[in-house]
């Protein structure tokens, strides 16, 4: 029997899509932009600029807080976390400490288990630091475009024991942000950063006198990877006689361990007062209603209601619904279908090609002329192409194999990762092709023609 038991808490923050920064009427939209253009006084934190908050920003930080069932504070205020780091202009980062916009809401697991939710904050984010080698120096160069783009803090209760149950609470909280449509959460862009904090005790529902927090995650395999290895560290470390240091750890994904990066701050180490340039924030009567009927039928209640409604499999209910265009797309072609031939059922197809670019009434009227009975054809037997159709435009093989030659060409350094068996190389890869194609493409079509070339 293990006498230890692991107690994970999760910090993850997201940024918003709006369209500019949190305090400033700069463009937020920083990724892939030239470094350091995006940027003004307010950003920049230049004496005597005085930051003006999102009003935007706010009502889709209290929309999270809504769809993660928390309390709103009516009455709330911005504070100054103060603490000094090069991508932070300031010296301090402008965030909430006392008064969160949302406070002790939850999500339920499959297994029924409940994680709470402890606050719902909203904050900036800092600028960006790049670590690079020049003329044979190794230099840290600092990219403040992201600095002041509107972030939301997500803070979890210490409820988690295992890993598997961090990532699949991570995995909904993605999915939840981009149904309410208010941040896209690609984690490959660090639109959404992933935090545990991990400890072990001996005695269950008692915390223990430490905590490491491993930073800025940018994946929920890697998520779930650093918390087994923080397991397996700690323990190792308790057996031993001592106890943890209490850290900032990172994760290094080469090596498939964490490490040291500095000792852990408390509260008290910010020394958090209320921002003097902000007056407090009181939400209008109403406003909170208002907000609620904006939250739209959320994952769990739509997957639900596709079991109920359309007698669906909750396999094929759980593939239609984890994202919010598919569902819609789908009950797009059910409403079509019903509307042109509400009775008509044939025999399935089993040699079933679906046409590659579709749209719900041209897809309706296949299914309809094809002579498919659409309530028994596989969900997946369609969802391929659908998803294709719906989401991707078409690019000639010919220039594809071209532009992939190129970036081959052009990173040979990855390459040679990739061939030494670094999997996370052919994911760079991909990502620096669909820069040059500049549109949006079926990745696996990409992929496929990435692992030919290297081959």
């Amino acid at each position: 029997m293990n006498k230890y038991t692991p107690i994970i808490g999760l910090e993850v923050h997201v940024e918003l899509k709006t369209k500019s920064k949190m305090f400033c009427s700069c463009s937020a939209e920083y990724f892939g932009k030239e470094p350091n253009t995006h940027t003004c006084p307010v950003c920049l934190g230049l004496p005597g600029a005085l930051p003006v908050p999102s009003k935007l920003a706010i009502e889709w930080c209290i929309r999270i807080a809504l769809a993660l069932n928390c309390k709103i504070n009516e009455y709330s205020k911005f504070d100054r976390k103060n603490y000094f780091y090069p991508d932070l202009a300031k010296g301090y980062q402008i965030s909430q400490y006392d008064l969160p916009f949302g406070h002790d809401g939850h999500i339920i697991l499959k297994s029924g288990r409940r994680i709470g939710i402890t606050r719902v904050h909203m904050e900036e984010d800092t600028g960006k630091l790049s670590h690079q080698e020049i003329d044979g120096k190794k230099v840290s160069l600092i990219d403040f475009n992201r600095s002041g783009v509107p972030l939301v803090e997500i803070v979890t209760e210490p409820d988690f024991d295992n890993a598997l149950d961090v990532k699949e609470y991570l995995e909904r909280l993605q999915q939840i942000v981009r149904y309410l449509d208010v941040a896209n959460a690609d984690m490959d862009k660090g639109e959404m950063r992933l935090e545990p904090n991990i400890s072990l005790t001996t005695k269950p529902g008692t915390l223990p006198n430490y905590k490491v927090e491993v930073k800025n995650i940018n994946s929920f395999k890697f998520v779930e990877k650093a918390v087994n290895f923080e397991i397996d560290r700690q323990k190792e470390i308790l057996e031993s006689g001592a106890t943890p240091a209490q850290e900032t750890r990172g994760w290094n994904e080469d090596k498939g361990k964490t490490f040291s990066q500095r000792s852990k701050e408390e509260a008290h180490d910010y020394r958090y007062f209320p921002e003097p340039d902000i007056p407090p924030i009181h939400l209008p009567e109403g406003a909170v209603g208002r907000l609620k009927a904006q939250v739209p039928e959320l994952p769990d209640k739509k997957l639900a209601r596709f079991e109920k409604e359309y007698a669906l499999p909750t396999y094929d209910a759980e593939i239609l619904t984890r994202e919010k265009g598919l569902a819609d797309y789908f009950e797009d072609c059910i409403q079509t279908i019903n509307k042109l031939h509400p009775k008509r059922h044939h025999k399935v197809d089993s040699t079933l090609v679906v046409p590659s670019t579709l749209n719900p009434k041209t897809l309706a009227n296949w299914i309809i002329n094809k002579k498919i009975d659409y309530e028994k054809v596989s969900v997946e037997q369609l969802l391929k192409q659908i998803s294709a159709g719906r989401q991707t435009v078409t690019i000639d093989e010919k220039e594809l194999a071209k532009i992939i030659s190129d970036v081959i060409s052009e990173n040979e350094k990855a390459v040679t990762d990739y061939k030494n068996g670094k999997e996370t190389s052919l994911m760079f890869l991909l990502g620096q092709t669909m820069k040059k194609i500049g549109k949006k493409v079926d990745t696996k079509i990409i992929l496929v023609q990435i692992k030919k070339q290297l081959s």
